[in-house]
């Protein structure tokens, strides 16, 4: 309350009753134009952060010279008045940004009261309660404090009795009879105007997909009902198009309107709008047209055209051809545009500005952490647009660092190749189950990777195809048909010198188990006797009953060892499920459900009849990774104050192996570190203890 003035009151709070009823609804606290000033924890912050500043302060150098004569004087005269101006400068900066970072203090005023009045009168009524009345009083409660209690009685509601239409033109009428089932408007029902703007719509929507192209609810659209009473009749009225000739409007009956013809521009730029075509092709019945080469594939290019000649106008195939089209990362813009030959004809252009067809990307980072003293890395990208002239996209990177690490100098090298097809490609006919207005997608990929120094000098290949589809707004499914890995460890001798704490954990339990035992030395040449003791302690019946704490933490370490020093052929298929219901990127209070489960080894295992020492299924020799793993993860967003947004994470995770396989470290679960959970070490936090046994 430092600069509320003494005929004024900080708002405390406000009380909305609704039929003597304290309310809960949300949606009608937003209509109130005044609210408290923010608090979190009860403590309004922000208020205080902007009460250490002072909104009359000196705006200038100047002025805050005549209001601090002594400080500028003694900076002045101990160094010079440059010196002075600056720390005028500083001061008045750090005054305005405490102003600007808190919160004014939010003050009763009296129209903004009567606004909201206005507001909650007008929303109550678009409910159908005509009759309400709605009073605010405003209570002065402590020094310089006020609350303001808004009272709403809400009255009888208004019912809608009969619905009655005219409807000039006879097209619109016999489509309307058609399809009466769903409309928002029902005898017996509460009025409301947001039933109403449905309706409108719905039948907006209705007529321009049943071929009324020039259809608008706010020119054509029309309904009337007396307010008067408790019971109304509705009337729609649904008037003829409205054309102008010279200034002078004249009203004529909508018609039916089709497509006759379709032309898609390729290579479509303002700049050649006006230049001869030179090359063109017609495929099922559309004219493909390019100013210099068609380099686009007409039949590929046309499953993303769901407009067709010779079939009724719809709005819906065009925006779903539209947001196709963007959908394929070929164009920077496209546009469609009709033209209308005449009462009963349209011409569809379809205008498509491509992106230059090669893209190079560059990317480079210097860095330096606890455990590298010197980071270089750098990426080299190039993407290759249209491929094979079915707007394929075709990428291909480079990635290499160099680092000086506290165990030595290391290098990373690695590249990754992918295309991705905007087409279901399926042996046997299978991608007509994907129909192509869920927007299929097939994606191949491969990639190696080859590490020197960084963990156990691993390599890693990775070779796979999923697809991808919209099953609708809300839901996308995925099936990773082929997730294929190989991972190999080079220098497993390093393990103990990278996980120095495993080292000296075993130390210490092998010093339990055997207090004379001398323990080897933390070097690569000795990893394998380390080991060998290890495998000693963990086949002492005696030290496991004995030492039982001991002996599990035994088994823990020989756990991580196996993931992370075994050589891993992983074999997953995977189909994955999302759900996610944010209607634009404005849309700031959603939420967001994805469901993952892969398999990995089955079908190998099921080929291959090898095992190695260990009991493990083999391909060539090579481990097979055989597991069962689900994730799932759910994300909700609420729309705070402001610019503010509070977002909610769960993710659940379980994973079997079977047939004596390890679980690769790659697919593991794991948390702690930098990145996520401070308090912990990477890896460090989870999955929990092994139970005794």
């Amino acid at each position: 309350m430092k600069y509320v003035k003494e005929n004024e009151l900080l708002l405390k709070e406000n009380t909305i009753y609704i039929d003597s009823v304290k309310n809960k609804n949300k949606n009608i606290d937003e209509l109130i134009l005044q609210r408290p000033n923010v608090k979190a924890f009860g403590i309004p912050l922000a208020l205080n952060f902007y009460n250490l500043g002072d909104p009359d302060g000196p705006k200038s150098p100047s002025e805050w010279g005549e209001k601090n004569p002594k400080t500028y004087a003694f900076f002045k005269n101990a160094f010079s008045e440059k010196q002075s101006i600056s720390v005028a400068k500083s001061s008045i900066g750090i005054n305005n940004w405490f102003l600007k970072s808190g919160e004014a203090p939010v003050i009763i005023d009296n129209k903004k009261t009567k606004k909201t009045v206005a507001n909650l009168k007008t929303y109550f009524q678009n409910q159908g309660y005509f009759r309400a009345t709605i009073n605010a009083t405003t209570d002065s409660i402590e020094k310089k404090t006020g609350t303001i209690t808004y009272n709403i009685n809400k009255g009888d509601p208004l019912f809608i009795d009969s619905i009655y239409r005219e409807i000039n033109s006879p097209v619109l009428d016999s489509i309307y009879k058609l399809n009466t089932i769903e409309t928002h408007l029902k005898p017996k029902q509460q009025y409301n105007d947001a039933n109403f703007i449905k309706e409108a719509d719905r039948l907006t929507k209705l007529f321009r997909n049943n071929g009324i192209y020039h259809f608008t609810k706010n020119e054509s659209i029309a309904f009337y009902a007396d307010t008067t009473d408790l019971k109304t009749d509705v009337e729609l009225v649904i008037s003829d198009r409205i054309i102008e000739n010279n200034g002078i409007y004249s009203a004529k009956p909508y018609r039916v309107q089709k497509i006759k013809s379709i032309n898609v521009y390729s290579d479509y730029s303002y700049s050649r709008k006006d230049k001869p075509i030179a090359d063109s092709i017609s495929y099922e019945d559309i004219n493909f047209l390019a100013y210099q080469k068609l380099r686009y594939n007409p039949k590929y290019l046309s499953q993303s055209v769901f407009i067709s000649p010779n079939t009724i106008y719809s709005d819906t195939l065009v925006d779903l051809t539209r947001t196709h089209l963007r959908g394929l990362n070929n164009f920077k813009s496209t546009a469609i545009r009709f033209t209308e030959l005449n009462d009963e004809e349209l011409e569809a252009n379809i205008y498509l500005t491509p992106i230059e067809k090669y893209t190079l990307g560059f990317d480079t980072e210097l860095s330096r952490s606890n455990i590298r003293n010197f980071d270089i890395s750098g990426r080299f990208s190039l993407t290759n647009r249209n491929t094979f002239k079915g707007a394929e996209v075709f990428q291909v990177s480079l990635l290499g660092s160099y680092f000086n690490s506290n165990n030595g100098p290391g290098w990373e090298f690695g590249t990754d190749i992918s295309l991705e097809v905007p087409r279901f490609l399926a042996p046997f006919g299978l991608n007509k189950f994907v129909p192509k207005r869920m927007f299929p997608k097939t994606r191949f990929y491969t990639g190696i990777n080859i590490q020197k120094n960084i963990g156990l000098d691993r390599q890693n290949i990775n070779l796979g195809i999923d697809y991808k589809w919209k099953f609708n707004k809300q839901k996308t499914i995925q099936l990773e048909l082929i997730n294929g890995q190989y991972i190999k460890n080079l220098n497993v001798e390093n393990y103990f010198l990278v996980y120095a704490s495993e080292y000296e954990k075993l130390k210490s339990i092998a010093n339990l188990y055997d207090e004379n035992l001398v323990f080897p030395e933390n070097t690569p040449d000795e990893y394998y006797d380390i080991k060998d003791i290890l495998t000693e302690i963990e086949d002492s019946d005696e030290f496991r009953l004995t030492n039982p704490d001991a002996y599990v933490d035994a088994l823990n370490i020989d756990e991580r060892l196996n993931i992370i020093t075994s050589d891993f052929l992983i074999p997953e298929i995977a189909y994955g499920f999302t759900y996610n219901n944010q209607e634009n990127i404005k849309d700031q209070e959603f939420s967001s459900f994805k469901f993952r489960i892969a398999n990995s080894g089955n079908i190998l295992g099921l080929i291959s009849n090898k095992t190695n020492d260990l009991g493990k299924t083999t391909i060539l020799n090579i481990p097979l990774a055989q597991y069962f793993k689900t994730d799932i993860e759910y994300k909700k967003y609420w729309n705070l104050r402001g610019n503010s947004t509070l977002a909610h994470r769960t993710f659940l995770g379980a994973i079997f192996n079977y047939n004596n396989s390890e679980i690769p470290f790659s697919v593991s679960y794991f948390a702690g570190g930098s990145n996520d959970i401070r308090a912990w070490r990477t890896y460090e936090l989870g999955p929990g203890r092994r139970p005794r046994v």
